[in-house]
């Protein structure tokens, strides 16, 4: 077998599911290899709920999903990755399983069977004293004689397609299936009491994931036995750990990690905001690179555009001063922590309650959800972080007075790590932030969509050459593992629908008028929603109707201004189909589309190409997200998530491979070249890349280039391609190169080195991927 690299130099993602499995993946290796990546890296393989196509809801860790190709699956991958010098990076999950089929979940069947007395109990974060020694579970319908439905089948309660146990000697007089209900050691709820009556934590608002308590020894030992297995078997060469953020103690958890694994490289997904920093004692390469996704997106966003596109989002609200970010995030985040996650604010007060007996439980409630509102990062690690405890304090201080008292005698149990509440709240204000700010606020906060993805902050509008290179120059010094990405299986909108919409930010009076006459010919009534949904086709387009419905659905219902996923306004919703079938029925729209779609491809293919040859250069383990590596004109998941066409690109690549040098076109292809060139490159001459220093472009047109020097290899990019055309061109717009022959390995072309016309530069494409001139022994 070749040799694995200790770290990856470059990764390829693949969803694997019951219809594309380890096996197919395995299948697959002699294509990523010829792309150009180091590692594969797969969504998680454990068990998960029977038809999941993610695997984020896994229901046995003990097992890889034999769905997804089981363990001989695992083995076929591992064996052809090894076997192509390949490593293989698998997603884990553990902060919580999956129980919407409690038949599928051994520990949470045990759970229901026999209560605290489980062995499982502890594994589970279950306040059984609020729930009277029950554990609810929120499944009922509306309807007061709910119960009446349930029926004893052999040793079960079934409620519908639900099943749960019946524990021993309760069933045994001929009693009623509601009077045996009453017996157990749960629940069964009303579906809209999870919102402020549920007693065990969750992923989020996910009632059917069941946060787990992985601090606890045993739990990690018998979760985690089959993850180490595949580390100290060589299996598998590293880990990316899914939401740490829930856990209790994130630290520590990756120090059991490290310390179960030997040590092997593992990644976190975390989303940092700002200028917040990865803790610097975790155990960890970096995060997934959400972070790196914010600052390629924003060095291409023409900062001159802020103000008119700002303007138009104002009016579209019928207001006379733009909305503010940092309110617009207040407000929703208030709204989560009152509605959807009012239960962990309810929980936390009862932890307060506990040490305090005489506090006033609703008061503290209102306070730990205004806190939790104006948290500004997603939590804090105790010890680390009580400074950001502290601006929340302040900021809730300010918001609401007269809770000022209360504030100040919650702050010594919330800065104090020993604290349970302490530790509960810093697993609740993640929740609140996520729920508020990615899932509401993001589809609400509407002037430029490409700016509104996960992991980044929508109120930073773009940033300078000069701001980019500082950020990655950071980045090489502090985090050279940490991964860098452009798509995930997360991201609100592919890679090249955000590289379309960020057009805008160069022709926002274009966009004005346009947005104007679609408006007009289609109106719907909610003007930042149709911004949104505009921008959304005009940046996928050509897309189906379905996947266009399936989008405005949802982003109106994220919203939850003119409908709600629990409430949805049929009226509000059938304009809104309708706005969408207008794209394909009515020729006056479909003609507005196709033309402004027309108009703005080229600039957004060129944002496209200095995207990926900047991630795929720039510090950090660059990972192609499946299928990227042509046009990744997704929207959000699930459409992010749909089968890859593999044909097509083994096509492409080959075609490239021998040479060819293809057009920008609707195929991708020229991106798959891009993409190919500078992977394999990255790969096979890693001595080029170990520094970051930025080069200089000196002319009238400067402003549109972005290049670094990575230690050899020079990475120069086209930026704000609309502005650039309306000056004529590069004219005599130079870059200074390294002063030794350079050849750029997307086209072959050569270069002296020193001072270099950008006109000859990009005579083919707008991105050149320059290498010194291997000189033959």
């Amino acid at each position: 077998m070749a040799a694995v690299t200790a770290l990856p130099v470059s990764t390829y993602r693949l969803q694997i599911t019951a219809e594309f499995t380890l096996f197919a993946a395995a299948d697959l290796v002699d294509y990523v290899r010829s792309l150009g990546a180091d590692w594969v890296y797969v969504s998680p393989i454990l068990r998960s709920t029977k038809g999941s196509n993610h695997g984020y809801d896994v229901v046995d860790n003990s097992i890889v999903d034999p769905a997804r190709g089981g363990p001989e699956g695992l083995a076929a991958l591992s064996k052809a990755c090894h076997e192509a010098g390949l490593g293989l990076l698998v997603d884990i999950v553990p902060n919580h399983l999956g129980v919407e089929d409690a038949t599928q979940t051994a520990w949470w069947w045990d759970v229901l069977e026999k209560g605290r007395d489980s062995r499982y109990a502890e594994a589970f974060d279950i306040d059984w004293d609020f729930g009277g020694g029950k554990l609810r579970i929120p499944v009922l319908g509306d309807a007061d004689d709910a119960l009446d439905d349930l029926k004893i089948v052999g040793s079960e309660l079934h409620y519908f397609e639900n099943r749960y146990p019946i524990a021993a000697g309760t069933a045994d007089d001929g009693a009623s299936a509601r009077e045996v209900h009453d017996r157990q050691n749960y629940e069964l709820i009303n579906w809209r009491r999870a919102d402020s009556e549920l007693n065990y934590r969750r992923f989020f608002a996910v009632n059917t994931l069941a946060g787990v308590r992985v601090e606890v020894p045993w739990v990690f030992e018998e979760s985690h036995a089959e993850i180490v297995r595949w580390i100290t078997e060589g299996l598998a060469d590293g880990l990316r750990v899914d939401h740490p953020d829930g856990l209790a103690d994130p630290g520590g958890y990756l120090d059991m990690l490290a310390a179960a694994t030997g040590g092997t490289y593992v990644l976190v997904e975390k989303i940092l905001e700002g200028p917040e920093r990865l803790p610097g004692f975790w155990a960890t390469a970096g995060t997934t690179g959400y972070d790196a996704l914010a600052d390629i997106d924003r060095v291409l966003v023409d900062g001159g555009g802020r103000e008119r596109l700002d303007a138009i989002d104002t009016a579209l609200r019928d207001r006379a001063q733009p909305v503010e970010w940092k309110t617009l995030i207040h407000g929703t985040k208030r709204g989560i922590a009152d509605g959807i996650l009012n239960s962990e604010v309810n929980r936390l007060a009862r932890e307060y309650g506990v040490a305090r007996p005489d506090s006033d439980t609703a008061l503290v409630a209102d306070a730990v959800a205004e806190l939790l509102a104006c948290f500004p990062v997603y939590r804090s690690y105790l010890p680390s972080g009580a400074e950001h405890v502290h601006e929340a304090a302040e900021l809730a201080r300010r918001h609401r007075p007269e809770l000022s008292a209360t504030i100040d005698d919650l702050l010594p149990v919330l800065l104090d790590p020993e604290q349970p509440m302490a530790v509960r709240f810093q697993q609740t204000s993640g929740m609140v932030m996520a729920k508020g700010v990615e899932d509401t606020a993001f589809y609400r906060y509407t002037r430029l969509g490409s700016l509104t993805e996960v992991g980044a902050d929508p109120e930073e509008f773009s940033i300078g050459v000069a701001e980019f290179h500082q950020r990655q120059s950071d980045r090489q010094a502090s985090l050279p593992g940490s991964m860098t990405t452009l798509s995930t299986h997360d991201t609100k909108r592919g890679e090249d629908t955000r590289a379309r919409i960020t057009v805008l930010s160069e022709l926002p009076e274009r966009w004005e008028s346009v947005l104007g006459n679609l408006r007009e010919l289609a109106p719907l009534g909610d003007g930042p929603l149709e911004n949104l949904l505009w921008e959304a086709i005009v940046g996928a387009w050509p897309a189906s109707r379905e996947r266009l419905h399936g989008y405005a659905e949802k982003a109106a219902r994220e919203a939850g201004n003119s409908t709600t996923w629990t409430g949805p306004n049929e009226e509000f919703e059938a304009r809104m189909h309708a706005v969408v079938d207008s794209v394909f029925d009515d020729a006056a729209v479909r003609g507005i589309v196709e033309g402004f779609v027309e108009e703005i491809a080229d600039a957004g293919w060129s944002n496209s190409l200095a995207a990926k040859v900047v991630q795929l250069t720039a510090p950090g383990v660059p990972d192609v997200y499946q299928g990227s590596e042509l046009w990744e004109t997704s929207l959000v998941d699930p459409d992010n998530r749909r089968p890859v066409d593999y044909d097509i690109r083994r096509l492409y690549l080959a075609a490239v491979s021998a040479g060819a040098h293809p057009e920008i076109d609707e195929t991708g292809a020229a991106k798959l070249l891009v993409t190919s060139r500078a992977l394999r490159l990255r790969r096979d001459r890693t001595e080029l890349f170990t520094r970051y220093a930025p080069l200089e472009a000196f002319g009238k047109q400067a402003a549109h280039v972005v290049a670094f020097d990575r230690g050899g290899a020079v990475t120069v990019a086209t930026r704000l391609p609309v502005g650039l055309a309306a000056g004529d061109g590069w004219g005599d717009t130079t870059i200074t190169l390294p002063g030794h022959d350079l050849e750029d390995v997307i086209t072959g072309a050569r270069y002296p080195g020193g001072s270099v016309l950008l006109s000859e530069l990009f005579h083919k494409y707008p991105v050149v991927l320059l290498a010194p001139v291997e000189v033959a022994s």
